[in-house]
């Protein structure tokens, strides 16, 4: 009677602690840290669909360099500004659009930060691409922001057709991940994520989605 008394008693500290091993794993797991998942912009040339020779597609996605500093502390509605595309789009193995091609852009809305809970946000819309010194009427807005290690200084010559080897040359050692502290929302507003303005540096990469097909040879 005593040994199965004390064999009942083992087994209830045994499954007691096996419990609190079990709470205190799960807790662990429960405040580690999610794993960070930063999307790269190519370092290659962009494929395009072939479905419509000579077009670019809705929806097809360009990466495009800034040429000068934008933030929500100092823009304005109406704001002009450009861009250059960063790789070489290529159908079928011909280019569409080189490396360094402009595309200019608005800032279509701006929101400077607030004191209280109010985080600063742009709202980028860009309405021309230029290829091969003729000028396209296009549609599209922002979808990811990323961060540049630095560019050359270009002086004049900066989105004139610059790229080498399909990748356009003033970028240098590519393109780090997306800019921390940046998400964007609903029609491609970015906006900071820490109760500041939203910033980004001259160099930036902005990913840009046409809403609409363009036509370019």
């Amino acid at each position: 009677m005593k040994a199965t008394l004390k064999v009942r008693a083992l087994s209830a500290v045994i499954a007691l602690a096996g419990a609190a091993c079990a709470s205190s794993g799960t807790s662990n797991a429960s405040t580690q840290p999610e794993p960070q998942v930063r999307s790269q912009a190519p370092s290659t040339p962009t494929t395009v669909n072939e479905s419509a020779p000579g077009t670019l597609p809705v929806g097809q996605e360009v990466d495009v360099r800034l040429r000068a500093t934008l933030s929500s502390e100092t823009a304005t509605v109406e704001q002009r500004f450009e861009t250059t595309t960063v790789a070489d789009l290529t159908q079928n193995g011909r280019v569409l659009v080189p490396a360094g091609s402009v595309i200019r852009g608005v800032v279509s809305d701006v929101d400077k930060a607030g004191r209280i809970d109010r985080d600063g946000s742009l709202t980028l819309s860009f309405d021309q691409l230029t290829v091969n010194g003729r000028e396209h009427d296009i549609r599209g807005s922002a979808t990811q922001v990323y961060e540049s290690r630095g560019i050359r200084e270009e002086g004049t010559v900066a989105g004139a057709g610059a790229g080498v080897g399909g990748i356009v040359g003033g970028i240098i050692g590519g393109v780090k991940g997306a800019i921390l502290g940046a998400v964007i929302g609903a029609g491609g507003a970015i906006a900071a994520t820490d109760g500041k303005d939203i910033t980004l540096p001259a160099g930036s990469i902005v990913r840009v989605r046409l809403d609409s097909p363009v036509r370019v040879s």
